[in-house]
């Protein structure tokens, strides 16, 4: 098996590396591990979903688990479900890839990702069932004159993503006044993806005037030049239509990022800037202190610290940033991505409500979106390059890399920073440079590059 759990689930190519023989092996092990009786199984709109659902549903089913299948659905939608339920759920998507990936996230009854020692569990127990040829591992037996194998059953819900779009716009109640008020006008692109499945009704119920984009998914086009990962498209439809500001989701809308009136980009750290500042001074951000990764901007850092917000940071991956709140009770934390926690009403990243905490505080606060985040924080320039490598690579065993790391680093002093890492999900070495200037930042990070690419590719 050449498949582990990362930082996100499990995650391959469709029908090479996730096969369908796979991922039933995958829901038996799942099933020896949690031995729960349900378990709830959500999608986004992948072509190779259907299938791998399927498969997954067929493993769960023939240990004796009865499986309820949500159809496309957010991740963060089936958290939420899996929390008022009270049932163990598993999604099926590949977050922002593109449609030939696919992956499959494993959430408890807490609506939260297993822990690593479970994980560990079911990796052990799927070698166990591929070893015997994908041959039945024992099966629970009923009792009675047939003496009949248990089997559980396969039931399609498709209403109960309803139950999540309701208490989101329930969170919005004590703000419908000043939103009703400030008549907003805003674009989303849905990143043909699982949004789709509830965006539209979500804003309806909160009454804002939404233009969908990218809203038409067919399989192979989610994430395609459109989403959080490609915000052209969705700047120049923000500006042509002279809206408020616009929406990008990701392919399982646990992540979201925005764009101002003028078309610019507003990323996760100017987001949770603008929450972290809105909640400690409505006196709700208790302990006054949030959870970011190790590439958050310096600007986010600098600007707390004079509001008298403490920041803690973690490696990247939205595990570590809930680990952290987690640990230390804390009630914001996200990624620069735009994964974003509200722990006080969420138990993941979640796009959607993201959304409807952003679109609350810009009506509360009458202000613009760009003038509101231009206020928070002042960005420093950051520069970010991917270095392909053929395997994975340590970058401490490189006494040049470690020279040369060290060498930018005193050159930038606390004027800067410089985070060289390994990709946990894609074979690349990611170097990330912050500096005063744009040209300090380029420089450093392509003479980073150049020592990398000399010693590992």
């Amino acid at each position: 098996m050449n498949l582990h759990f990362g930082t996100d689930g499990l995650r391959g190519v469709a029908n090479q590396d996730l096969t369908p023989e796979l991922v039933m092996g995958l829901g038996k092990a799942v099933a020896k591990v949690i031995p729960e009786k349900s378990f709830l199984i959500g999608r986004d709109t992948r072509k190779s979903g259907p299938f791998l659902q399927a498969a997954l549903s067929a493993g769960l089913a023939s240990q004796g688990l009865d499986v309820i299948d949500l159809g496309v659905l957010p991740t963060p939608a089936l958290a939420y479900l899996a929390t008022a339920m009270n049932m163990p759920a598993a999604m099926i998507s590949a977050s922002h890839n593109q449609y030939f990936d696919n992956g499959i996230k494993l959430l408890s009854q807490a609506g939260m990702k297993l822990p690593d020692t479970l994980e560990r569990a079911i990796e052990d127990e799927l070698a166990k069932v591929i070893s015997y040829g994908y041959a039945a591992i024992p099966r629970t037996q009923t009792d009675g004159e047939m003496n009949l194998y248990k089997v559980g059953n396969i039931t399609q819900d498709l209403s109960l993503k309803t139950r999540y779009v309701e208490y989101l716009a329930k969170l919005c109640e004590p703000a419908m006044p000043d939103i009703a008020k400030a008549n907003l006008k805003i674009v989303c692109d849905l990143a043909n993806g699982a949004a789709v499945s509830v965006a539209k009704d979500l804003f309806d119920k909160i009454g804002v005037e939404v233009e969908l984009i990218a809203d038409s998914p067919d399989g192979y086009n989610i994430n395609y030049q459109c989403g959080s990962t490609h915000l052209s498209h969705l700047a120049s439809k923000v500006v042509s239509s002279k809206a408020n500001f616009g929406l990008a989701f990701d392919g399982d809308a646990d992540r979201v990022l925005a764009i101002d009136e003028s078309g610019k980009a507003i990323d996760g750290d100017q987001l949770m800037a603008m929450f972290a500042i809105d909640m400690h001074k409505n006196g709700i951000l208790s302990p006054p202190m949030i959870a970011v990764t190790v590439m958050s901007n310096l600007g986010l850092h600098r600007s707390l610290k004079e509001h008298g917000i403490e920041v803690i940071s973690t490696q990247v991956g939205d595990r570590n940033v809930l680990d952290a709140i987690e640990a230390n009770g804390l009630l914001l934390g996200g990624e620069q991505s735009g994964h974003i926690i509200f722990r006080n009403t969420a138990t993941t990243g979640d796009g959607l409500l993201t959304a409807v905490m952003l679109i609350s505080l810009l009506a509360r606060s009458n202000e613009s979106l760009g003038s509101l985040a231009g206020k928070v924080m002042t960005k420093y320039p950051q520069v970010l390059i991917n270095v392909p490598i053929s395997s994975p690579v340590s970058i401490d065993q490189s006494v040049a890399c470690r020279d040369a790391i060290s060498a930018a680093k005193n050159l930038l002093g606390t004027d800067g920073r410089v985070l060289v890492r390994p990709s946990g999900t894609e074979p690349v070495v990611r170097v990330m440079v912050e500096a005063v200037t744009r040209i300090m930042a380029d420089q450093v990070a392509n003479d980073l590059v150049s020592v990398i690419e000399q010693e590992f590719v």
